[in-house]
């Protein structure tokens, strides 16, 4: 069996190892991750909600598939307890509308990703957490079978270790720097370079997968210098805050999580979850424009106080006040997006790759790419990593990601 070399361990890039190792043996999948701290953006610092139909057409299937994975995965290992899988309800405070907006808005305009969501609104109670203001109607979005939360860091934390337990190789702190080709200029091996010790290590590979989220372009740009492709992936920064509420405690749990999308003004549209284990989630100050940090661990130092101040007021909105909230942690994670606003499940064509470089024929070799998950990454994880890895190994895809293809 071929190595392959998967760039990025976040939850994209673990999931795929994960589903690689259940056909190949674990010992020729390397995963690189530069970060000092793993999991230190989105994989990390998101939301956790996972939805079943909230997609458009050309990734619906995808999104179907990794709910299911999902379900399956924390039937199997216990999810509940170790990465707080739990069924949700999606709830609007906004005006109610009758035209929804394609998901891939919600990167463009500030608008509320649940006007992706599918079926028909309900009049619905309002969590306990929750503090309504005079006039607010609760509409229940979706409810059931079709929507989940995790805890994204638990669950990226449970795949790294079924990974290395079953014999997955982690470099980290550690960045690829460059490839080598045999005498038909095919891709033979990749250097990766210790940020610690100065140290390389040249790891004879066929396939390498690129899921370094926000920063694949630089990865792709580095090992294929005279290539005059970019990959169309780009960052949007996203703030967030995690508190602790006496409103949502371990007696609340057993009715399940809600997820609370809102409108708070133009351009604003709060989203806030409720975990298992008495966190509440806030994020959806969101800019296309703050500067993507050269590691994942840097974002700490650009958290924005006024973005954070905003957050807390929308707490202090829907919580109630400060007295007896507890900030957990305020965040900052980048994640990757499309201009087409759908992710890029693909391999990368030996025409892109540069002059006098190409990739064996599937499955004996490949450059691939899974990015662009915007903020589905975490939802889309399973499904992401099952497809890449059928996908990377020659097998038959459970899922048409046909539409998610690099296009030219």
């Amino acid at each position: 069996m071929t190595t392959t070399v998967v760039l990025g361990a976040g939850i994209i890039g673990t999931s795929t190892a994960y589903y690689l190792s259940k056909h190949q043996p674990a010992s020729s999948i390397h995963l690189v991750e530069p970060s000092p701290e793993l999991f230190a953006s989105a994989s990390g610092y998101a939301g956790g909600f996972l939805a079943k139909d909230w997609f458009s057409p050309a990734s619906a299937e995808l999104g179907a598939l990794s709910f299911e994975e999902h379900r399956k995965l924390a039937e199997k290992e216990d999810g509940a307890r170790k990465w707080g899988y739990a069924r949700s309800t999606s709830i609007s405070l906004s005006p109610a509308t009758n035209s929804k907006k394609r998901v891939d808005v919600w990167c463009r305009d500030g608008a509320s990703r649940a006007e992706a969501a599918s079926g028909d609104s309900s009049i619905g109670v309002a969590p306990p957490w929750l503090r309504k203001q005079d006039g607010d109607t609760v509409d229940i979005i979706s409810e059931g079978d079709t929507v989940a939360q995790v805890d994204p860091l638990q669950l990226s934390q449970f795949l790294l270790q079924k990974c290395l337990a079953a014999g997955v190789h982690l470099h980290h702190p550690a960045k690829a720097i460059s490839i080598q080709t045999d005498m038909r200029n095919e891709i033979s091996s990749i250097c990766i370079a210790n940020t610690q010790s100065s140290t390389e290590t040249d790891i004879p590979c066929t396939n390498i997968v690129i899921a370094a989220g926000a920063w694949s372009p630089q990865v792709f740009a580095t090992l294929f210098p005279t290539s005059e492709f970019a990959l169309p992936v780009s960052s949007l920064a996203g703030h967030s805050l995690v508190v602790k509420s006496p409103r949502w405690a371990a007696e609340h749990e057993a009715h399940g999580c809600h997820a609370v999308f809102m409108t708070s003004q133009p351009g604003y549209s709060p989203e806030i979850f409720s975990r298992i284990g008495g966190h509440i989630y806030i994020a959806g100050l969101n800019s296309a424009t703050a500067p993507l940090p050269v590691l994942a661990t840097d974002s700490k130092g650009k958290i924005e106080k006024s973005a954070i101040e905003k957050l807390r007021g929308t707490v202090r909105e829907v919580l109630g006040g400060d007295d007896d909230l507890e900030v957990v942690r305020e965040g900052l994670c980048f994640r990757p997006v499309t201009d087409r606003g759908t992710p890029i499940l693909s391999r990368i064509p030996d025409s892109c790759l540069g002059p006098s470089v190409s990739a064996r024929p599937a499955p004996e070799g490949g450059v691939y790419l899974a990015a662009g998950h915007g903020p589905w990454g975490i939802s889309m994880s399973l499904g992401t990593g099952k497809v890449m890895a059928e996908m990377i190994q020659g097998r038959e895809l459970s899922a048409n990601v046909s539409n998610l293809a690099l296009k030219f």
